[in-house]
């Protein structure tokens, strides 16, 4: 079991990244089947959704940032064709592998997301997706983004956010805390998926994380809610 990871939800700094990592490292074999269960198996097509609000043109050259086991590398090369770039990063080898596994063809890289290890300007696109919300320092991982980013260069992130319904957030809770949880303990890994609702719980508000991405050097910044409100959206162009 994770000692440290009782708490997890209230590290920062860089106890953060080291409790973070090291629970994704232990969980890797089971994210996408856990992925597929907490949302229906409806992730796939928020990725695509995420992926058309970037307008990417055969071509160019994509950042997926917090990538995990890779499921936005397939749409994004769909969009980008044979002649663009897409690269995956995460902080995670074991997440990197298990990607590595189903994208023998792309490129990945072990990369955190506060200290991203490429130039500035040179990426079209960069997406995040459920990532965001586990870096120890969001605006920090924001400004990165836009610096990696060339002028007029379009991010995109996905994340779990609250639901503004009373009911929902009734709902979510249940869900969330006692079930997600209860099926996490099944897989050997309960502890791990206690770390959902309490991170959700403590992540920035959608006006928070547009107002985040603003400050970072993005304009004409929006939001959409998904799934009842239980995820965002949000996306904007770097100034």
């Amino acid at each position: 079991m994770m000692a440290s990871d009782q708490a997890i939800w209230h590290t920062e700094g860089s106890e953060k990244r080291q409790a973070v990592q090291r629970m994704f490292g232990e969980i890797a074999p089971s994210y996408d089947l856990m992925n597929s269960v907490m949302s229906v198996r409806l992730h796939h097509k928020w990725r695509r959704l995420a992926v058309q609000t970037l307008q990417l043109t055969p071509g160019e050259r994509v950042l997926d940032l917090c990538c995990g086991t890779g499921d936005f590398l397939a749409p994004l090369r769909e969009a980008v064709g044979t002649e663009g770039t897409v690269i995956g990063a995460d902080f995670c080898l074991p997440m990197l592998d298990k990607a590595a596994t189903k994208f023998k063809s792309e490129r990945l890289a072990q990369a955190d997301a506060c200290q991203i290890p490429m130039q500035s300007g040179v990426v079209d696109a960069v997406t995040v997706g459920w990532g965001i919300r586990n870096v120890p320092d969001i605006d920090l991982a924001h400004r990165e983004i836009a610096r990696v980013l060339r002028p007029g260069g379009r991010f995109v992130s996905i994340d779990m956010a609250v639901p503004k319904s009373g009911f929902m957030r009734w709902q979510s809770n249940l869900v969330f805390h006692r079930v997600v949880p209860f099926i996490g303990r099944l897989i050997g890994k309960g502890e791990a998926y206690k770390y959902l609702p309490k991170s959700t719980e403590r992540f920035k508000s959608r006006e928070e994380l547009k107002a985040s991405m603003e400050a970072a050097g993005f304009r004409d910044v929006r939001m959409k809610d998904l799934f009842f409100g239980n995820v965002c959206m949000h996306w904007g162009v770097k100034s």
